[in-house]
């Protein structure tokens, strides 16, 4: 992950502004997911451990159209886990937002959407695309892919049960030669998918390569409801290369926007990122660390911010002992004298 972000860091780095377009910026169109309207074409991607509402109110803040909670059990929600409860809390500042939820059971995931729908989301997901092998050799995530007549009882029991729309965030398959991604989505429009999010790696491929958007294509072909690309999206330019080739409706970042927020401002605007110098940084990762500690509590949210230092800091020439020292600090307060030390800022007392 950190040699992959390194290489993000290196190509927003590198990064044209894409060419004007006469008839305006696509990217920044509204569109629609059924009855939902989504104000612009850039999405925040469901993020499994990283998605949550502090992470969805920041991406909102900095322009996403729609945010996407992380990845949420179907069965943990249904057996009221406190916890899992507290999930799936939409606030009003996230709006609109949709819930991923994952599961293999259609009576399950049916009635862990209806708490979703009761809970503010505007829409509820299905996850076919995790590649983690104990989500896999459960049934569900990725593995539905090879199973898309269960795919198609679960999206059919969600779609009867509310009345927001269902969509389903899929990979091409589960490996490239067993993928059948045209005639996988088909199944799930037909059986009541608003939309298809869609990353055109295989799960096996995990998120190694080049996303092949030609898999994207074909899928915007087969079906007749927006279809959401992800994959290898991190600026304008990227961005709408994908909806240039793909006619897709719209594209979600994932990695792209980990320590890098202002994407989705720069992809709807259609210009090329900026580097942020260390002081504006810094202060987006306080604003950041205090809506998480909120969320989460100090404690939890010292360790959830761990990982958000390097990517944050990728466009910085900042030393391994610098972040080793952050990625080990104790506190958000140790952290926050490290960064202010960076930063040259005083820190606050």
């Amino acid at each position: 992950m950190k040699k992959r972000m390194r290489s993000i860091a290196a190509a927003r780095r590198a990064a044209r502004a894409p060419d004007p377009r006469p008839d305006g910026w696509p990217l920044a169109a509204p569109f629609r997911i059924g009855d939902v309207a989504i104000e612009n074409r850039v999405v925040q991607a469901p993020l499994a451990g990283i998605a949550n509402a502090a992470f969805r109110r920041q991406s909102r803040r900095h322009g996403a159209g729609l945010v996407v909670s992380e990845m949420i059990s179907s069965r943990a929600l249904v057996h009221g886990n406190a916890r899992t409860r507290a999930m799936v809390e939409i606030g009003a500042d996230e709006q609109p937002a949709a819930v991923q939820l994952l599961g293999v059971e259609p009576e399950v995931m049916a009635e862990a959407a209806v708490i979703a729908a009761e809970a503010g989301a505007v829409a509820v997901d299905v996850n076919m695309g995790c590649p983690v092998r104990k989500v896999c050799k459960t049934g569900a995530g990725a593995a539905l892919l090879d199973d898309p007549a269960t795919g198609a009882a679960i999206v059919s029991a969600m779609a009867k049960a509310v009345e927001i729309p269902v969509t389903v965030k899929m990979r091409r398959g589960t490996t490239p030669d067993r993928a059948r991604p045209a005639e996988v989505a088909r199944a799930l429009v037909d059986a009541g998918a608003a939309a298809v999010f869609l990353h055109p790696r295989a799960a096996k491929d995990e998120y190694s390569g080049t996303a092949d958007h030609s898999v994207t294509a074909e899928v915007v072909e087969a079906v007749e409801v927006p279809v959401i690309a992800s994959g290898d999206v991190v600026d304008a330019r990227s961005a709408v290369a994908v909806v240039d080739r793909t006619g897709c409706a719209a594209v979600a970042l994932a990695r792209g926007c980990l320590g890098n927020p202002w994407a989705f401002a720069d992809i709807v605007a259609g210009r090329p990122p900026a580097v942020h110098d260390l002081p504006e940084v810094v202060e987006e990762l306080e604003a950041f660390g205090d809506d998480i500690a909120e969320l989460l509590g100090e404690r939890t949210a010292s360790v959830y911010l761990r990982k958000f230092y390097p990517w944050y800091l990728a466009d910085h020439d900042v030393g391994g002992p610098t972040l080793e020292a952050l990625v080990t600090a104790e506190t958000r307060h140790d952290a926050g004298a490290i960064l202010h030390r960076i930063a040259a800022r005083p820190l606050a007392a």
